[in-house]
């Protein structure tokens, strides 16, 4: 779908098919000089890290010295023992607390018993503070002991083991507790590494090294590391490595896993390194027999060491709701003690100092009582302050995220992959997500990449066809048995370009095919079949697009056969030819493309090169070919979604070669911005291509992508899409999974920037609404929907992001440029209106139905999920497949990775984790529902039944003249929220559901309530306080009426004040277990059990603490001796308790009834008919399987492809070794989906 565009006012409008240059721009770069310069290459600068091969003491010298404490200095290089456990038995116990009290509800406990310990404040026993304090600090101490026990018990399993070391001359076995920096080591295979090392030699012919990384980036598939030559051939004997005595300088010890610059100073030569050459601690050796190299970082300077720090630690937004509640409660507390405190010193005055049966020998004064009392009703009161809350709350979100764990109908089979939830502190945020953010490669399509179409001078092949080039009705697959090295899985249906290769009369495509045979990093291995005719060869790619490429290229009779460090061999129709590679120019996000400089066996230099088009056509060679024709065809491929590559070709002089060559060398051995000083002499030989053609890969939709969607739009979730693809392909993705209809209006990059720049320019011109009030107005005032397309260019045209206007805004700070006097120019004039052109850009954004961000770098990604919560503040959700996504997950309040084809780094980086994007629906309208309602629940209602025991105590102090007596017996109070009230609400908090998970995908309406936070805010917290209020105060008077001149069936009085605390004890634990009985949605025999079992405890421990045997054992500390047994035989008490009860909760009753009746809510009316909807769902018959159209969802190429395998391949061999066995992939990948998840 297309539109035309407004013609650019802008000599700077972006280009929509460009990317922004580097993931790196930010305001930053103001400082930096604003004429671009080519980057000079920087000279050899030495490195603070300096290692001498086996000499240990080089180390020890005075400059590798640093200080630590005072005057007091150590090695700066660390040894090789880790210590990851935080405590030992000393420090256990005190490290421990000291943690567990800067927590400022234990410290506020501490201070609480602390005060109860001082007897002229205390009318509490200093235990009914300890008890729960201790149960809460020894949960707590118990659970970090656990953990701190594994990590002591994996420290010294990890220190102990065995390496072999060059020591006085020979390979010894040392701990590897015991290696230091600077030391030779051997590894055999399946062994782990001990330390960062540098890869020296190998029993590989190539010193090639298999590793498996699964312990640092969670991939279970081999990576290849491989020595530097040199060292290879000289280092193989042992007395050759015991004399080894080369300098490495290198980088500091950091955290980056995916860089390592160094360089080798042996034998007069300098010798560049990388992260090829690194053997990282951490992974393990696989497939390689034994391999020597040098300990460079050591312990708790390696890579995976450095990684270990702490993430950044995400909250919910009912975590911070509920901490602004404690706050709240607090500053109630103190009003309410301040307030008894005045009415005990009036009391004194008026009536305590006058009664002389109150005398009790302290001649105190009023002022003086009423402080004392004060501080006596903040111990008395203190459970308005819950101490069990955050206990119950981490329990709640644990078991909630087990119950994500456990679905079944989240685990994809088809690669074992169940769901984890890797975090247990946001469950509850999921049911309240308003914006999704959404990578579309491997997240929205499967990233299973196949050859489909191809365009070759000027020509387009891929349609079905015959041989002749008659165009064909039906698909009829390519028959590839004349090749023996074919892909029996590989499909084509046009045999016209198969009988032109095999003709041989046409050389150009014979040249685009011999390129995706020779143009690439793949590593190859070779599977020996029975017969030679079952050779199977096994690709290992960097990417899918490189993979299919390459297969493709096999399958057309240009078969990859094997490498080694300086030539490649390929099949070329039969006939094997091996080329020299002079250099491989490895692709990068911004370099965007991949070069090969290859020697012909005739002698002839040619480069090859193949990468997205808008690099490429920027270098070009005017006199190329096919310019137009090839543009037309890939603006074809995008609008069918298919993924693009341009190949070109260069043929090279000698001489030219020659000098390039010396500027590539010099730039290969730079310690500072090696990587740029590569870039920029790539550029140098990278121009004047020759355009041969293109090819287009497919890559289909991940099976419910369109329903998933529509169904979270029903919720009111808005999805954005954020992609690094074109933006005709990211629009006719967008179209394919039904983000977008035919019904939205569309608005572009020029569309967005002038609606922005005219609300800019009307702010300007009416300074009253500017800076003093804003008038927030509709962008699109009509009721129609829209859509909002963007590209990376244009994002950073509106946001005030783009280099020339940021150097522009530089030049006018420095007063170089005056500020623009026309009101229409669309630059800021100050930090306050770039902050409100971000707004509005937000505002608009939010007003479409969808928006989708093409041509988007990672930062780019990470940085519009920021503007949505800093500027909306909204819940978002970020998920993604890839390394590119990482950041984007880091942002959003909750990140979900996909375990797809681009390995595991999202999912490391993620909070939720599972396989396909249809499952989303699952986890945010079942469990995130879920969990949203249950904690809503239980913490109104854990703040209920506190302040309806608590407030007990403040309607009693008006008749004890506030002299901060308690109104229960002390064991009570000790008990209430350990064991007479948790276990009910604990349950609910876990096992509680309004529907079950079928009607909770069928009304996405149910989700709402989540978003607006309508089921915990402030308005419920006041509602549950009231609540509280109304039950303490029937709880008291009731009873108290009762008690009030009241005589028993013996003729005795049983009006005392210890009968009055069982019988108001005994009401409030029936009331408040009956209380959550009405709150439960689903009942279960456990929950059943829960509350009738509080209940029996209750009166079970009631009658055993108030018994005379006790009391005997320990009379200070059981004083309510018979109490319970004498009074509770009283007929017209147990009705009292009835009766308070009654009156407790029939108006909560009534007003259930009634809201549920005449205002019921989207929840009600789906409880009112669940039986009925769950009978339609049981005779619902299960739908076929899910088809696509004839269409192909298809997607372009996205710039998240990873760095590729040249500098490994520049420095290594061929490979030799045997592949592990693997699965197969399967023909197609389809699931007939769950109907709970349609």
């Amino acid at each position: 779908m297309s539109r035309p565009r407004a013609d650019s006012q802008d000599s700077l409008e972006p280009d929509d098919e460009v990317m922004p240059y580097s993931d790196d721009e930010t305001d930053d770069e103001l400082g930096q000089e604003d004429e671009e310069v080519p980057p000079a290459i920087p000279s050899v600068e030495p490195a603070g890290w300096k290692v001498k091969a086996n000499d240990r003491d080089f180390c020890k010298r005075p400059e590798f010295q640093k200080k630590f404490f005072l005057c007091f200095k150590k090695c700066k290089y660390s040894g090789n023992a880790i210590k990851t456990y935080k405590y030992n038995a000393l420090t256990f116990l005190p490290l421990n607390l000291f943690e567990q009290f800067k927590r400022a509800a234990n410290l506020y406990f501490l201070t609480l018993l602390i005060l109860q310990v001082i007897p002229q404040i205390s009318t509490l026993p200093w235990y009914t503070t300890l008890v729960p304090l201790v149960l809460v600090l020894g949960i707590t101490a118990i659970k970090d002991l656990v953990d701190d026990l594994a990590r002591h018990r994996m420290d010294k399993e990890i220190n102990n083991r065995k390496c072999e070391v060059i020591l006085n001359g020979r390979f010894q076995e040392a701990k590897w507790m015991d290696i230091q920096v600077g030391d030779v080591v051997r590894l055999k295979k399946n062994d782990f590494i001990p330390a960062d090392i540098l890869l020296l030699s190998s029993s590989d012919p190539n010193s090639l090294c298999y590793v498996e990384t699964a312990e640092l980036d969670g991939e279970t598939n081999l990576k290849f590391k491989m020595g530097l030559k040199v060292t290879h051939e000289k280092l193989q004997q042992e007395n050759h490595l015991a004399a080894f005595d080369a300098m490495i300088m290198c980088e500091e010890p950091n955290n980056r896993l995916d860089k390592f610059t160094g360089t080798m100073h042996w034998d007069r030569d300098a010798f560049p390194l990388d992260l090829d050459n690194m053997l990282l601690r951490g992974c393990k050796v696989r497939n390689t027999e034994e391999c020597r190299g040098l300990v460079i970082f050591a312990g708790a300077d390696t890579k995976i060491m450095r990684n270990g720090g702490k993430t950044r630690f995400k909250r919910t937004k009912i975590d911070y709701l509920m901490n602004y509640m404690v706050y709240t409660i607090f500053v109630l507390l103190v009003l309410i003690c301040a307030g008894l405190a005045i009415g005990h010193t009036f009391w004194y005055e008026e009536v305590g100092s006058k009664a002389w049966y109150l005398y009790d020998g302290k001649n105190q004064t009023a002022s003086y009582r009423g402080f004392l009392s004060f501080w006596g009703y903040i111990i008395v009161l203190n459970t308005m302050v819950p101490i069990s809350l955050y206990v119950s709350v981490e329990v709640i979100r644990l078991g909630q995220s087990k119950f994500i764990n456990w679905d079944l109908q989240m685990y994809y089979a088809d690669k074992d992959t169940p769901a984890k939830a890797r975090t247990t502190t946001l469950n509850e945020q999921l049911g309240q997500i308003e914006y999704i953010f959404s990578d579309k490669t491997g997240t929205l399509t499967q990233n299973i990449m196949a050859f489909k179409k191809c365009t070759i001078s000027g020509r387009t092949f891929g349609n079905p066809t015959s041989r002749d080039g008659v165009t064909l009705d039906r698909e009829k697959p390519v028959d590839f048995s004349w090749n023996r090295y074919m892909d029996r899985k590989f499909q084509f249906f046009d045999s016209h370009l198969v009988s032109c290769i095999r003709s041989k009369k046409d050389p150009e495509i014979l040249e685009f095919f011999k390129l995706l045979s020779l143009c690439h990093t793949v590593m190859v291995e070779q599977k020996d079949g029975e017969r030679l005719s079952e050779n199977e060869l096994v690709y290992q790619a960097a990417s899918p697009d490189e993979g299919a490429l390459v297969t493709a290229a096999r399958c057309f009779g240009f078969v990859f056969l094997s490498r080694t460090q300086d030539t490649i061999t390929i099949s070329e129709m039969g006939m094997e030819n091996t080329y020299k590679m002079l250099a491989l120019l490895d692709f990068n996000s911004d370099r965007k493309r991949m070069s090969i400089i290859l020697r012909f066996p005739d002698g002839r230099i040619r480069l090859y090169c193949k990468g997205a088009d808008t690099v490429i056509y920027q270098r070009l060679s005017p006199s190329s070919k096919y310019k137009e024709t090839t543009q037309d065809s890939l603006d074809i491929f995008a609008n069918e979604t298919l993924r693009t590559l341009c190949l070109c070709y260069k043929d090279i002089s000698e001489s030219e070669y020659d000098v390039w060559y010396r500027k590539h060398k010099e730039a290969s051995v730079v310690m500072t911005n090696r990587d740029e000083a590569l870039d920029h002499v790539y550029e140098l030989i990278e121009t004047n291509l020759m355009l041969i053609g293109a090819t287009a890969i497919e890559d289909k939709l991940q099976d419910g992508v369109p329903e998933t969607i529509a169904k979270l739009a029903k919720a009111d979730i808005k999805i954005w899409v954020l992609t690094g693809d074109k933006k005709e392909t990211a629009e006719n993705i967008g179209y394919s999974c039904e983000l977008l209809t035919d019904e939205m209006n569309i608005h572009y990059g020029e569309d967005v920037n002038e609606k922005l720049s005219v609300r800019q320019a009307n702010r300007r011109n009416q300074p009253g609404r500017g800076r003093n009030k804003t008038v927030k107005e509709p962008f699109f005032p009509e009721p129609s929907k829209n859509a909002l397309i963007i590209t990376g260019g244009w994002l950073n045209e509106i946001l005030y992001e783009k280099k020339k206007k940021r150097r522009r805004l530089r030049l006018r700070r420095l007063g170089k440029r005056p500020p623009p006097a026309n009101p229409q120019d669309s630059q800021p004039i100050d930090d306050w209106e770039k902050e409100m052109r971000q707004c509005d850009f937000v505002d608009m954004a939010c007003e479409c139905s969808a928006v989708v961000c093409c041509r988007v770098t990672p930062k780019q990604k990470a940085n519009v999920v920021s503007l949505v919560k800093r500027y909306k503040k909204a819940v978002t959700l970020s998920i993604g497949d890839g390394a590119n996504d990482v950041n984007m997950i880091k942002t959003a309040d909750i990140g979900v990775g996909i375990s797809g084809q681009e390995g595991m780094q999202a999912v490391m980086s993620s909070d939720y984790a599972f396989a396909q994007f249809r499952y989303l629906q699952r986890l945010l309208l079942v469990h995130g529902r879920w969990s949203y309602i249950r904690m809503c629940k239980f913490l109104r209602y854990f703040f209920y039944k506190n302040f309806a025991f608590t407030l007990v105590h403040f309607w009693y102090s008006f008749f004890s003249g506030y002299s901060a007596q308690i109104a229960y017996e002390d064991w009570f109070i000790t008990l209430y929220n350990v064991l007479y009230s948790s276990l009910p609400v604990l349950l609910v908090g876990l096992l509680d559901q309004d529907v079950n998970d079928k009607l909770s995908l069928r009304f996405p309406k149910l989700y709402l309530p989540g978003q607006q936070g309508a089921l915990f805010n402030y308005k419920n917290f006041f509602f549950s306080l009231f609540h509280g209020i109304f039950t303490s105060l029937i709880i008291f008077f009731i009873p108290y009426g009762a008690f009030l001149q009241t005589m028993g069936q013996d003729g005795e009085a049983p009006s005392d004040y210890q009968s009055f605390a069982v019988v108001t004890a005994s009401s409030l634990i029936i009331t408040v277990n009956l209380q959550i009985s009405l709150d439960t949605s689903y009942w279960t025999f456990v929950n059943c059990f829960a509350v009738l079992g509080s209940i029996a405890i209750y009166f079970g421990i009631m009658f055993d603490i108030q018994s005379a045997g006790i009391h005997v054992l320990f009379p200070t500390a059981f004083k309510f001796t018979g109490v319970a047994a004498n009074a509770l035989r009283q007929p017209y008490l147990w009705l009292t308790i009835i009766l308070t009860v009654g009156i407790s909760l029939l108006p909560v009753i009534c007003i259930q009834f009634l809201s549920k009746t005449i205002w019921p809510s989207v929840g009600d009316k789906v409880q009112r008919n669940k039986k009925k909807y769950e009978v339609e769902e049981e005779r619902k018959r299960k739908p076929p399987a899910f088809q696509r159209g004839g269409r192909s969802r298809r997607s372009a190429y996205a710039f998240s492809h990873s760095r590729g395998y040249a500098d490994l391949i520049a420095s290594g061999r061929s490979i030799r070794q045997k592949p592990r066995p693997r699965a197969e992939f399967r023909d197609s990948i389809r699931e007939e989906p769950n109907t709970e998840n349609l």
